[in-house]
């Protein structure tokens, strides 16, 4: 070893690639247990010499941004969640449980560029090139101008990359690729760091967008280490019951788009194909009003869905009751529960309480507490809310409504879905009624209420109504 470069001892966390200089028991990025061992690395000591830049530094307005023009991917719902579509050198990571369609929306975009005239290179580490052709010939993804490779060694997938000349690169996944001559096994912190950084490399230097699709942990996180969203410029999350057909793509991280839009599609035998207007999937259509259900309007990133809660009450003998949830969160459920036995008067502490959505929609969003108060107080009186109602708001602990964001969107939303009433939060100061004060927007009359208990004596949902 020379006197330039001294080697030093670090600890790094075989799940996430945490380093640390002594050793602990516990990861203190991934929390995980038992992951930390010792890892030998070779620091370089003095300074950095100077060396030749590629490219001269210029003004920003005189850089040209022609090549870095947005390309539609084929598929409406994947360009919306990119900003615009496959950005010329893009480095995407798709990550998502297996069995989710990652792989069979990858293959649709591979082959939708493909028909584009732009070349097109799959490489699959996980299947068989014939594997790929069953589905290919399935989802109708044949063309001359894309390419299968099914490759596991990075430098044999550097050699397609450079005889072929691809567009568009789709890699899965990054986990089963491994680079000769770098210690640990495929899938491993080392290896995952060093192929990411191989193939965004080369995506930077040829101009090729690349999709690299990758695993996630049990409780949802991408695996591997942390370092591998940080090299790639678009994170996104392919996302799904496995009961449902329904799948939705999240933008997590994007340098070239917002972060807030979410990508509807149907997956089915025949392939995956965009849905544009999904509201209908969460909505039931009932011929007579139902005790126990109320319509909500949340938003997954800046579109506004609508999705129908519905609740059950049944008397129980038992000294803990049940809250069973399906598509809403538990503890929220045990928050508005509390609020309607304590401000509104709705006795449910000997009652077993099961709430769930339709079609399996998840509800995250604040603004459907009081959807879920309606269908929870409708059921415990065996009442129905009034025909084409919608209800939005957040409830605090204090029994109050608290406002929501883009309640234009979620009113204009419901107005084209045929809603005609809508109940939302209302001003509150001192100068501020308690009766619900009215106004009218798109054919729909909108209902301003303070607090919950004012919202469910106007749907007559109280005690003796």
């Amino acid at each position: 070893m020379t006197k330039s470069t001294r080697t030093r001892t670090t600890y790094r966390c075989s799940e996430c690639g945490w380093e640390t200089a002594k050793w602990v028991g516990r990861c203190g990025e991934c929390q995980a247990w038992g992951s930390v061992a010792e890892a030998a690395s070779v620091a370089p000591a003095g300074r950095t010499a100077l060396a030749a830049v590629t490219s001269p530094a210029v003004p920003i307005g005189q850089v040209p941004v022609e090549d870095a023009a947005f390309r539609s991917s084929g598929i409406p719902e994947l360009d919306r969640v990119l900003g615009g579509g496959l950005v010329p050198g893009a480095a995407i990571l798709l990550a998502g449980e297996p069995g989710v369609g990652k792989s069979t929306l990858l293959l649709e975009v591979a082959a939708q560029t493909a028909r584009t005239r732009h070349r097109t290179l799959y490489v699959t580490g996980e299947e068989s090139a014939s594997q790929v052709r069953l589905r290919a010939d399935r989802t109708h993804a044949i063309h001359d101008e894309l390419y299968l490779a099914a490759e596991t060694d990075l430098g044999a997938v550097l050699t397609h990359i450079e005889e072929v000349r691809p567009t568009l690169l789709v890699v899965d996944s990054v986990q089963t690729i491994s680079a000769s001559g770098v210690e640990g096994v495929p899938g491993g912190v080392t290896q995952v760091r060093e192929v990411a950084a191989a193939l965004v490399r080369m995506a930077k230097t040829r101009n090729i967008t690349t999709v690299l699709v990758g695993h996630v942990t049990k409780d949802g996180s991408i695996a591997g280490p942390r370092v591998l969203e940080h090299v790639v410029d678009v994170v996104l999350h392919f996302e799904g019951d496995r009961n449902s057909r329904f799948r939705m793509v999240r933008a997590m991280k994007n340098r070239f788009g917002p972060v807030d839009e979410v990508g509807c599609f149907d997956l089915s035998s025949e392939g995956i194909t965009a849905v544009t207007d999904p509201t209908g999937l969460f909505v039931e259509h009932h011929s007579t009003q139902v005790p126990g259900t109320c319509v909500a309007v949340t938003m997954e990133g800046r579109r506004p869905l609508l999705a129908e809660v519905q609740a059950l009450v049944t008397p129980t003998a038992a000294e803990r009751p049940r809250r069973t949830t399906s598509g809403v969160d538990s503890s929220r459920l045990s928050m508005v529960l509390a609020v309607l036995q304590q401000h509104c008067g709705i006795r449910l502490h000997n009652h077993d309480v099961f709430v769930s959505t339709v079609g399996g929609a998840k509800l995250v969003d604040p603004a459907s507490d009081l959807a879920i108060a309606v269908a929870v107080a409708g059921a415990c009186f065996d009442v129905a809310a009034p025909a084409g109602v919608v209800a939005m708001g957040e409830i605090g602990l204090a029994g109050e409504l608290r406002r929501v964001r883009d309640l234009p969107q979620r009113l204009a939303e419901a107005s084209r879905l045929g809603f005609r009433v809508a109940v939302v939060p209302g001003e509150r100061g001192p100068s501020k009624s308690r009766s619900p004060e009215s106004w009218t927007v798109d054919g729909m009359r909108v209902l301003d209420v303070q607090d919950v208990a004012s919202a469910l004596r106007l749907l007559r949902l109280t005690k003796g109504d």
